[in-house]
């Protein structure tokens, strides 16, 4: 894992971290979107960020990952990092906030801001921790060490 961020309320700027904790079925401690259902962490790549000229943070997402592109992803994938599992529950659609750090940004960006998910196993999550991806279909992994 590249970075971690919280938003330590809406609206405000994210804040970055080294440590984070996940609550299953909660979120991450900390974030305005604690104990919220939809959106418990959003989490992008970046290469994503890169291809936009976005530094991490900018979409507001919780977690950058590098070296596993989340683009088109399906829902029920899961990724390990360290020992916290997270679901994924869908695509994070861009909102007007990606239009105010550019115009057209939000149109340019659908279907590639980031991947929600919900915290399936809780526990503590570090910059540079291992991230393990298994997908829905089978038992295929895809390593990615840490950064």
């Amino acid at each position: 894992m590249l970075n971690l961020f919280i938003k330590p309320a809406h609206g405000a700027p994210m804040e970055a971290r080294s440590v984070v904790s996940a609550i299953a079925g909660k979120g991450l401690s900390e974030d305005a979107a604690f104990g919220t259902s939809r959106r418990q962490v959003l989490i992008t790549d970046s290469e994503t960020l890169a291809a936009f000229g976005l530094i991490p943070g900018a979409v507001r997402e919780n977690i950058t990952l590098e070296g596993i592109r989340l683009e088109g992803l399906r829902r029920g994938s899961r990724l390990y990092i360290g020992d916290v599992a997270l679901l994924v529950t869908g695509d994070c659609t861009p909102c007007d906030y990606i239009d105010g750090l550019r115009p057209g940004l939000r149109q340019s960006m659908a279907g590639k801001r980031g991947l929600l998910a919900s915290v399936e196993r809780g526990g503590r999550l570090a910059v540079g921790s291992p991230v393990r991806l298994e997908l829905p279909e089978a038992a295929i992994s895809h390593e990615a060490g840490a950064t």
